[in-house]
């Protein structure tokens, strides 16, 4: 029984976890989360080690002294909003199965679960607006609008860009510079959608901003008063997921 105390309370000491989340995560949508154990002695190995979190348990059966394990396993939320990770803790039978111990650990950072995406009807609505306000030129070049310039020819140039005016002109081989096409910004109007259900109009806008993302097509937001500006990238999502994930919680 001593043996089994002593070794068993030293199995558990000095074991560290890092939980990581994935960015985005989405209510009604398992995610994975990865669990690493570390192990920072410096003589010791880690046996047996159980580590539950949100009910669910992952197994370490052997991590070498000062050195670390990851694994993953899936888990979710039903709603949206901001959590917190909590009964996050260690557990072991080692050495003679005798007795459990377990160590509870710190609450991790909290997390942002954003609306889960529905397509409903509200997506026909902007997938007719993008279709009437069609693309507009930009000063970028590319190889699909209006010219912007032309250059000298570069071998490899495909013929179909050769600017047979300018070459005529010059007498050099020119080639277009063609304006990149870009697509007219689409500004969702939450406070101007009238639906009955709320969380439905929260998941038929947050499909909205992700399907039309996806297609290049800048998007701005109009919510609580206020005005996300139409635009593309990954943070400005994530501002207006955010948004749409706290609306209306304390």
């Amino acid at each position: 029984m001593g043996v089994s105390g002593f070794f068993g309370r030293m199995n558990i000491t000095n074991i560290d976890l890092d939980i990581e989340v994935p960015g985005e995560i989405y209510a009604q949508a398992d995610f994975p989360l990865s669990v690493k154990l570390i192990n920072r002695r410096k003589f010791f190995p880690a046996f047996l080690i159980e580590v539950r979190v949100r009910d669910n348990k992952i197994l370490f059966p052997f991590v070498g002294a000062g050195e670390e394990a990851v694994k993953y396993l899936n888990t979710g939320f039903h709603q949206r909003g901001r959590y917190t990770l909590e009964n996050i803790h260690i557990r072991s039978v080692f050495p003679f199965n005798f007795f459990i111990r377990f160590r509870k650990l710190h609450n991790v950072a909290g997390i942002m679960v954003f609306p889960c995406a529905k397509k409903g009807e509200l997506w026909g609505r902007y997938e007719k607006e993008v279709v009437m306000k069609g693309e507009r030129g930009t000063d970028k070049t590319g190889h699909e609008g209006e010219i912007v310039s032309f250059r000298n020819y570069i071998q490899g140039d495909p013929l179909k860009y050769v600017y047979w005016k300018a070459t005529a002109k010059t007498g050099e081989l020119k080639t277009k510079e063609l304006s990149s096409p870009a697509h007219q910004p689409v500004i969702i109007d939450f406070d101007g959608i009238h639906m009955k259900d709320t969380e439905e109009k929260i998941s038929c806008v947050t499909y909205a901003i992700l399907k039309l993302l996806r297609q290049g097509i800048p998007v701005g937001l109009k919510i609580n008063g206020g005005l996300f500006k139409a635009d593309l990238g990954t943070s400005h999502k994530i501002r207006m997921l955010r948004e749409l994930a706290l609306y209306g919680k304390t």
